[in-house]
């Protein structure tokens, strides 16, 4: 069983940022990614709103952000937390590579993707129900899809479709969209992009694929079918953080993590940053900026509780 200074379970731009700071300060640090270094970011196409780049796109930013944590010296590994203990001066982490030991963790474990809870949501993952645009957008060429949501990734991911697809419905249930207005404005401009404005996705059907949604306008209460070869899902996220012991403090909505202004957690020796914690706002600026907070407090902490000393004595 390997021991490090810190564990870092995610490897977003909030993990990163964190081993980054954390490996300057002179920890020996591990990151936990579960599947390639960043995360979703590294799904997202055009980055139009990081400070610095006019336009990057998710797997630019991933692997340089990738590369720079690596020659700062923290060990990356393809690995799945599966649970997190804590004992009064360490934390085991379980994950699927094997059980790493540390005085410290920062869990940068982002979010998975909401579905709607209508029938064939699920039923049709995989086959033609898709969270990533990026991803799938290849699979609908010349087919019309639906992209569910109101949000900037509902709209900036629409954008997106309209590439490939011969026509992209914008399925929302509200009478407005909450996306911030250039992205609102691009859509609208967009000739291929449809608006069904106050309308819900009743059901999802097809046979070994999707073939059509069921579109319910709330207004009207009229029910159309509508003939897509795909369903993006953009309708929010909850956090990934499962394996966390009972004792961390989380959010009576939704199951936040919750955090001090240090990014420390009601664990002592545990932080938080990114999309996974309680927050007003998750950009992958805010992440990066996480990172960094949790990994400077995390060698703080550290060295306030002599760190160096038990892990010697151990």
């Amino acid at each position: 069983m390997k021991t490090y200074d810190l564990i870092v379970i995610g490897g977003g731009p909030a993990g990163l940022s964190a081993s980054i700071y954390a490996s300057r300060a002179g920890l020996k640090v591990l990151v936990l990614e579960q599947t390639i270094s960043g995360g979703q970011m590294r799904l997202t196409g055009a980055i139009e709103n990081y400070p610095g780049f006019p336009e990057v796109t998710g797997a630019e930013l991933s692997e340089a952000l990738h590369r720079q944590a690596i020659g700062q010296g923290a060990e990356l590994a393809a690995s799945v937390a599966r649970s997190l203990k804590h004992e009064p001066d360490l934390f085991t982490v379980e994950a699927s590579t094997g059980t790493f030991r540390a005085g410290a963790a920062v869990v940068a474990s982002g979010t998975f993707h909401r579905n709607l809870p209508c029938p064939g949501a699920e039923e049709f993952v995989g086959k033609g129900v898709s969270f990533c645009a990026l991803c799938d957008a290849g699979f609908v060429r010349d087919e019309a899809v639906a992209a569910v949501g109101g949000g900037n990734s509902a709209l900036e991911e629409a954008d997106f479709l309209a590439r490939y697809a011969s026509k992209v419905y914008v399925v929302h249930r509200r009478d407005e969209f909450r996306a911030d207005r250039a992205i609102q404005d691009r859509a609208r401009a967009n000739p291929k992009i449809e608006f069904l404005l106050s309308s819900e996705i009743e059901a999802i059907e097809g046979s070994d694929i999707v073939e059509r949604v069921l579109v319910r306008d709330k207004k009207t209460g009229e029910v159309k079918p509508y003939s897509v070869g795909g369903v993006f899902m953009f309708v929010g996220s909850l956090p990934n953080a499962d394996f966390l012991p009972p004792g961390v403090e989380r959010s009576p909505s939704g199951g936040w993590i919750v955090t001090d202004d240090q990014l420390q957690t009601s664990l002592p020796g545990l932080f938080a940053a990114g999309d996974v914690r309680d927050t007003d706002l998750r950009q992958i600026v805010t992440a990066t900026a996480d990172g960094a907070r949790a990994g400077v407090n995390a060698a703080k902490y550290l060295t306030e509780t002599r760190w160096e000393e038990r892990r010697g004595a151990r």
